[in-house]
């Protein structure tokens, strides 16, 4: 099981991210779970109907269904079963409930692996990049000899997001050197400039059939007895995400954190080293009392423990302290919206807003 965020065309902002993604899309996986928040599902399928493109067999997680009653949100996890041809399990991972309608679901997928099973393709796109698709499958097809589906690979060589044709050329060195694909994408690519179709163009009318179709898969499925129970949840995006109040609001969270974390771990520092090097100088009395060797008093008391007495002392209170209250942000929502507010800013440096959290 692979853990990859929602974004178009799988695309992957940091290692871990790359490795999940060429793992579903190149190695041929037998199945892949793919994890919703039960509370924003719409938003998830987005993600799910690109892994199903890509992947042949694919089980849809539900999770914090918990969460979802506590909200009034009800979800009809057999209809959106039978609109995506796979199997869905509604869990609540931290109690441990419907994990094993996961394993029901991946015996599924084993089985229709077995019978040669082939779920009926969800995505269509405009019709102008259907009829390029149609023209670029056989030349693909010649080349790619059955390691990826084809008509996922035609709409990303169409779309020609580089985060992804990096991993093309490297899993699929002959549909890189083919002269014949390049060929065909050349005049197709041609055609559409002519025409007035950008690139860009493109890129917008792939992303928007997923975010309609996810839209559409929803109808029915989710129902929300409670119209406004994100209403609280908006107010907050608004205000911390804001370009007004978001960045001063978040200097000031951190800077209140780092401040709380330095100042507050000095008095139980100073406690514990006390405590800890009193310690000492009573092991080392009871040491010359029982006649042991300095040198091994030395190595041991004034060596060993003191150090451990140091490493305890001075890093003990700020983690105990930095770490819960870290948590603490991250549980009431507001690291991820520092993440959105950071986004920017790295990716100019070619990364992304979460990695702004472990810095």
């Amino acid at each position: 099981m692979v853990d990859i965020p929602g974004c178009y065309s799988l695309m992957a902002h940091s290692t871990e991210e790359e490795v999940a993604r060429d793992f579903i899309c190149f190695e041929n996986p037998d199945a892949v779970v793919t994890v919703c928040d039960a509370t924003c599902l719409e938003r998830n399928l987005n993600l799910v109907l690109q892994i199903m493109e890509a992947a042949d067999r694919v089980v849809v997680c539900v999770n914090l269904m918990d969460e979802a009653k506590k909200k009034r949100i009800v979800l009809n996890l057999d209809l959106l079963e039978e609109r995506l041809h796979a199997p869905v399990a509604g869990t609540t991972a931290r109690s441990k409930k419907g994990l094993n309608q996961i394993y029901q679901g991946l015996k599924r997928c084993i089985k229709e692996k077995e019978t040669n099973y082939e779920r009926p393709v969800l995505i269509y796109y405009p019709q102008y990049i259907e009829e390029a698709i149609k023209r670029l499958a056989p030349a693909v097809e010649e080349v790619s000899d059955g390691a990826v589906k084809v008509r996922w690979l035609c709409a990303r060589l169409l779309d020609a997001n580089e985060n992804l044709m990096g991993a093309v050329n490297r899993y699929l060195k002959p549909l890189a050197d083919s002269e014949t694909v390049k060929a065909c994408l050349t005049e197709i690519w041609s055609e559409w400039k002519e025409q007035g179709i950008s690139q860009e163009q493109v890129s917008d009318d792939m992303a928007a059939v997923f975010i309609r179709k996810a839209e559409e898969l929803c109808k029915g499925v989710v129902v929300f007895e409670n119209k406004t129970y994100n209403g609280k949840d908006r107010k907050l995006d608004r205000l911390f995400t804001s370009k007004v109040t978001g960045f001063p609001i978040m200097f000031l969270v951190l800077l209140g954190i780092f401040w709380l974390t330095i100042t507050g771990a000095n008095y139980p520092s100073q406690l514990l080293s006390n405590l800890l090097f009193g310690i000492e100088d009573r092991l080392s009395i009871a040491a010359d009392a029982a006649g042991v060797p300095a040198i091994l008093s030395g190595l041991f008391i004034h060596g060993v423990y003191r150090v451990l007495a140091w490493v305890i002392s001075v890093m003990l209170p700020p983690m105990a302290i930095f770490f819960p209250l870290f948590t603490l942000l991250e549980d009431f929502g507001y690291l991820p919206r520092v993440a959105f507010n950071l986004d920017r800013c790295f990716k100019r440096c070619s990364a992304c807003g979460k990695q702004a959290l472990t810095m």
